[in-house]
């Protein structure tokens, strides 16, 4: 106690004498803040007709220009996953702190929304208000327009309000149909109506959005000047207190995006008009200065106190640290010390991904793979959506996959690789956390029910991901053969840009050696032959899963299909052998893409899928090819025949781990 009470003493003293030599400057500072005098700031009104470049009304970001009067949204030849704003150059008065007064507006506006007469198109317009500061959030394309991304769509810190004229329906967030609705904090519409973006393509649209501070009332109406519908829903309400959800200043304006299906968006008028006036401060200003030094030098004693407490505390438990633990903590013990000393992933309590995933709902459930589920959750404490892949209780393979991922994933960093947010193996529970991509995998876009990919989105994503296996087999410290690589694997941001995962059955290599025995491990379909016959592993091997990818890309074909008597590889191949090749192109393309480059995708997939791994590219020579800065290969109008010995003792390196590609979604 004589202890403490000298290093209380000492620490007081210390922390006295400083605060005693900055007394009169923190007086000085303190006087600044609550006498500088604050001018009244005057109700809002603006109307602007047209929008010129030399206008200081207007601050444009992202795509967003002035054009002939009006602001295009999309400036760029291609605008795919494009975001453009226009927001007014001055921050508006929404409440006052000091009154509580809640301030009424109205703000009109015109707009066209152009599909440009295709069936497919996205993604729609907004008014919003937010923040002041408030950027332009990355990755936020597509159906985030242009305010949210997947870390920010469920977070409960956004402080935004919203109308969207959303022309795309996500399953993920939206209702079943195009809209008009009102956002509160969400990507999610808190009410809406049912409205047709194609009805109405390339007519101007008025909007009018009116706030009453008294009824709380936020209503939206808007008419069509040359093709109103009279059975169409034209007005939508929301009660909502914007005083608790903005703050009392904000940015105002419009966003507009696109995916990868096209529109265009034109913002021709906008008038506002808001009634708060901010009044200047006042009051009896010397009671609040005494009040907060009053308030500072109290909060000074605190922490001075709150220091040598923790001081003591940190000293006790240095002393008390436990001597022993069991051989099965220890050596977890050992695997979280070597994990956590990697930049980045964390390790979470099973706890945590509880909370996250509502105790791994069946309703948050995004898919079945071979060694367990993947759950959607939200970890609050990072404010990041996030997927959890859970291993199966009581699967020695599942738990060697867990621990080779994590080692190896932990390490990696490339745009087009599939980040690892943290882990867990608390209570012999073993769970991987990832970044969530809103866009899911690849072979559900490929295979299944929903809208499928343009031609553009499908070149963007192999040479992603062939961008990816570059890293991996070139570009790191030491070589990785993925050994999974497979449509399934192959994950869609909210931009659908690439990003490759399942690292379960990776294996390092050195960069000089040669194929690696490591055991038959992958799935059918995709497995080149010598590594089927040989069980060893190698960058040929991947890149033959890679060839077998881009021809899935290209004819929207399964790799493996049981209703045909032969492979996709041996399918496309007798297409080019007969000069047929463009007769292979997925016909939900509808003649849509480009030829030059569906054909060289093709044949690039077709030269890595090379039965004779001799004869196959490196991926860098594939990529070469892909940017057309090399020579398209000369094929054999048939598929050669593999030709490998078999090996009479069997593999024995590791255990045989097959999967089958014929569920979609493995």
């Amino acid at each position: 106690m004589q202890w403490l009470f000298c290093m209380s003493k000492l620490s007081f003293s210390f922390l006295s004498k400083a605060m005693a030599a900055n007394f009169n400057n923190q007086i000085r500072l303190l006087s600044f803040r609550f006498f500088v005098l604050f001018p009244s700031a005057n109700s809002v009104y603006f109307k602007l007709s047209r929008f010129d470049p030399s206008s200081p009304e207007i601050l444009y970001q992202g795509d967003a220009v002035p054009s002939v009067g009006a602001i295009d949204f999309n400036n760029k030849a291609d605008y795919v996953n494009r975001v453009g704003w226009a927001i007014y150059s001055e921050k508006v008065p929404l409440w006052d702190t000091n009154t509580g007064k809640l301030t009424d507006f109205t703000t009109r506006y015109s707009f066209i929304i152009d599909t440009q007469g295709s069936s497919k198109y996205g993604h729609g317009v907004v008014f919003f208000l937010a923040p002041v500061g408030f950027q332009i959030p990355p990755n936020s394309g597509g159906g985030f327009l242009g305010l949210f991304n997947t870390t920010t769509s469920d977070s409960s810190t956004n402080q935004i309000v919203l109308v969207e004229f959303d022309s795309f329906s996500n399953p993920e967030w939206d209702p079943p149909v195009e809209h008009v609705g009102i956002n509160n904090n969400s990507i999610s519409s808190a009410v809406y109506t049912p409205w047709n973006a194609s009805l109405h393509s390339g007519d101007t649209s008025d909007v009018w959005i009116a706030y009453n501070a008294t009824t709380k009332n936020l209503s939206v109406s808007w008419k069509y000047q040359r093709t109103p519908n009279p059975v169409e829903n034209t007005s939508l309400s929301y009660q909502i207190d914007l005083m608790k959800v903005l703050p009392a200043w904000v940015t105002i304006g419009f966003s507009a995006a696109t995916g990868c299906n096209l529109e265009h968006h034109s913002l021709l008028s906008w008038e506002f008009n808001s009634t708060l006036k901010v009044k200047e401060m006042n009051g009896n200003m010397a009671e609040k200065i005494r009040l907060v030094v009053g308030l500072s030098v109290s909060g000074g004693v605190l922490i001075a106190g709150v220091i040598v407490a923790y001081a003591i505390l940190r000293r006790k438990k240095t002393k008390k640290r436990g001597t022993a633990e069991t051989a099965e903590t220890a050596n977890l013990t050992s695997i979280n010390d070597d994990l956590e000393r990697e930049d980045g992933p964390k390790r979470f309590s099973y706890r945590d991904l509880i909370a996250a995933t509502n105790n791994f709902s069946s309703q948050r459930k995004l898919g079945q793979g071979g060694f367990g589920a993947v759950y959607r959750g939200y970890l609050a404490d990072i404010d990041m959506a996030v997927a959890v892949k859970k291993i199966s209780r009581g699967s020695r393979q599942g738990k060697k996959e867990y621990i080779t991922e994590v080692k190896i994933i932990s390490r990696l960093r490339h745009r087009n690789l599939v980040q690892l947010i943290g882990w867990c193996h608390d209570g012999g529970e073993f769970h991987l956390v990832y970044e969530y991509m809103p866009n899911g995998s690849l072979d559900y876009h490929l295979f299944g029910n929903k809208n499928p990919l343009s031609w553009a989105v499908r070149h963007k994503v192999s040479l992603g991901l062939a961008s990816a296996l570059l890293y991996l087999h070139e570009e790191w410290e030491q070589c990785v053969v993925h050994r999974d690589i497979k449509s399934s694997n192959i994950m869609l941001d909210s931009n659908f840009n690439v990003k490759l995962g399942d690292f379960g059955l990776a294996r390092l290599m050195d960069h000089e050696l040669g194929p690696k025995t490591t055991g038959l491990a992958g799935t059918l379909g995709y497995l080149a032959p010598e590594y089927v016959t040989t069980g060893r592993a190698s960058k040929e091997s991947d890149v033959y899963s890679f060839g077998v990818v881009a021809l899935e890309i290209a004819t929207g074909k399964k790799s493996v299909d049981p209703t045909e008597d032969r492979g996709l590889v041996e399918w496309v191949w007798n297409h080019y052998g007969r000069g047929e090749l463009l007769l292979a192109v997925d016909e939900k393309l509808r003649m849509e893409f480009v030829e030059k480059q569906v054909e060289c995708l093709m044949i690039v997939g077709l030269w890595c899928a090379h039965p004779d791994r001799n004869l196959r590219p490196s991926i860098r020579q594939a990529i070469l090819v892909l940017n057309f800065e090399a020579a398209m290969p000369n094929l054999p109008s048939s598929m050669p025949i593999p030709l490998y010995h078999v090996p009479t003792p069997p593999v024995s390196s590791g255990e045989a781990c097959i999967s089958t590609s014929l569920d979609m979604g493995r």
